[in-house]
């Protein structure tokens, strides 16, 4: 009877979530339900387990950059919707199969998508958000590629870090050339993450965005 009656609360509990928002953004509502998934998501990617933390401000930090990453992603959304992003039905099979895959069984994974609080078709809606918001976030944070100038100069002003990281050998030119290719990769990444705050910055700044207190 006390399972029975557990059971029935957690049911209204989650139902009840569904109408209570943790953020607007541009006045569309992120509902505890939503945010809860995907903190269950966030903290997984962390190799975190919910019942691992202890410490209730832990616990109200990690929730609350969930929800900001959320945010971002209801804001890329948003913005692929405005640049005419489509993402086919094809694409959205493909990638669900892909992950149904990982779990070995199609039973195994309906279990999971229900204990997610997904069904099928809720899950497909939500990749199809994810690959879109993926596709502008991309488009939006595409860097030139630096030319051989910039290389040589990134890699003049962080010759010590670069050589530690690079295989030792005699040969300088060798240890050059090495040192330019991490250079370059580097100078790239570096690029790419500036290019990523630039774009969530100036979706935030033209954003209006409601946290629920």
């Amino acid at each position: 009877m006390r399972i029975l009656l557990l059971c029935l609360l957690l049911v209204i509990a989650k139902a009840s979530w569904a109408d209570v928002p943790a953020a607007r953004v541009n006045g569309v509502t992120i509902d505890v339900m939503r945010l809860e998934r995907y903190f269950t998501e966030y903290l997984q990617a962390q190799g975190r387990a919910l019942t691992s933390i202890r410490n209730p401000t832990l616990y109200k930090r990690l929730r609350d950059q969930a929800l900001d990453e959320l945010i971002d992603k209801e804001l890329l959304w948003q913005e692929a919707q405005r640049s005419g992003i489509h993402i086919s039905d094809e694409q959205v099979s493909a990638q669900v199969g892909e992950v149904e895959a990982t779990f070995g069984s199609p039973a195994l994974f309906e279990r999971r998508l229900a204990d997610a609080g997904f069904d099928r078709a809720e899950y497909a809606d939500y990749t199809r958000h994810e690959l879109a918001a993926q596709q502008v976030y991309a488009q939006l944070s595409a860097v030139d590629e630096p030319s051989q100038a910039d290389v040589e100069a990134f890699y003049q002003a962080n010759r010590q870090i670069l050589q530690g990281a690079q295989n030792q050998s005699d040969n300088s030119s060798v240890i050059s050339e090495q040192g330019l290719q991490l250079a370059r990769a580097s100078l790239i990444g570096q690029l790419q993450a500036q290019a990523r705050d630039s774009v969530r910055q100036r979706l935030r700044q033209s954003a209006t965005v409601e946290i629920a207190h």
